[in-house]
C-alpha cells in the first residue's frame, strides 16, 4: 500500500459511498462487484442527485477558472488549456501522467497541462479517506481530485485517476455502464482496468468544452 500523508481531508462533493454487508465502506467510484454469497453480499451504489449536482459544480468551477484566464489573455488556438498541479500527489505521478496523456489524445477541444499551484485550475491530492477517491470544489475554481491509497490498491489506479479527471472535464458517473465506459468507475468490478473514455464520452467532452466555454466567455 502507498504511504499516507498527514493533514485533514476536505469534505467530498463528487462521490458517495457503497456499503459492504459487513459494514466496511468503499467509495462510489469503485463500486463493489455483484454478490457471490450471502456472507459477502454487497450493495451496489447507483449514485445520487446530490452527487451528480456536485460533480457538475466541479466542472463549472474549472470552466469558470479557465474562461476567466482565457478572457484576460485570448489565445488563437482552438483547444482550451486546463492547468493542473500534482505536487500534492507524488505517489500518483505516473498515473496522473498516463491519465493526462489518455485525455489529451482522446479529445480535441480541451487539453490538460501541468503547471504551478498558483496557476492551476485544479489540483491532485493523495491520502487515506473513508470516501475513497473523489472530486471536490468550493465552486470558485479551487477544486481538487483526491486519490485514495486503499482504493488504488484494489482497483486500477490509472482508471481511477482518469475517471476522476473525467469529472473535471464535465462527465457524470454512470456506474451501471460496462468496463469500456470510463465513467462506469468501479461498477464493472476490480478486474476492469480500462482507463480510456469511449466514443460517446469523448464526444460529450468535446461538446461541453466547445459550447460551455463559449457560454462562460459571454
Amino acid at each position: 500500500m502507498r504511504k499516507p500523508i498527514s493533514g485533514a481531508v476536505a469534505a467530498a462533493l463528487g462521490l458517495g459511498l457503497a456499503t459492504l454487508a459487513l459494514g466496511t465502506a468503499v467509495p462510489a467510484s469503485a463500486a463493489p462487484e455483484p454478490a457471490t454469497t450471502a456472507a459477502t453480499a454487497k450493495v451496489a451504489y447507483a449514485g445520487s442527485a446530490e452527487e451528480a449536482a456536485a460533480n457538475k459544480a466541479f466542472f463549472e468551477a474549472v470552466l469558470k477558472s479557465v474562461a476567466e484566464k482565457r478572457a484576460a489573455a485570448p489565445r488563437s488556438a482552438a483547444a482550451v488549456t486546463v492547468v493542473y498541479n500534482a505536487s500534492r500527489a507524488p505517489s500518483f505521478s505516473a498515473e496522473i501522467a498516463r491519465s493526462t496523456s489518455i485525455w489529451n489524445s482522446s479529445v480535441t477541444n480541451v487539453k490538460l497541462q501541468a503547471g504551478t499551484a498558483s496557476a492551476a485550475d485544479f489540483t491532485y491530492r493523495e491520502g487515506n479517506s473513508s470516501q475513497g477517491s473523489y472530486a471536490s470544489t468550493d465552486g470558485h475554481g479551487s477544486g481538487y481530485i483526491f486519490l485514495d491509497y486503499a482504493q488504488s490498491d484494489q482497483y486500477d489506479p490509472t482508471r481511477i485517476t482518469a475517471h476522476e479527471t473525467g469529472h473535471v472535464l464535465g462527465l457524470p458517473d454512470h456506474y451501471s455502464g460496462p468496463c469500456s465506459e470510463l465513467m462506469s468507475g468501479g461498477g464493472p468490478g476490480t478486474s476492469c482496468t480500462n482507463a480510456v473514455p469511449n466514443t460517446t464520452e469523448r464526444s460529450r467532452v468535446n461538446r461541453l468544452w466547445a459550447n460551455g466555454l463559449a457560454a462562460a466567455l459571454r
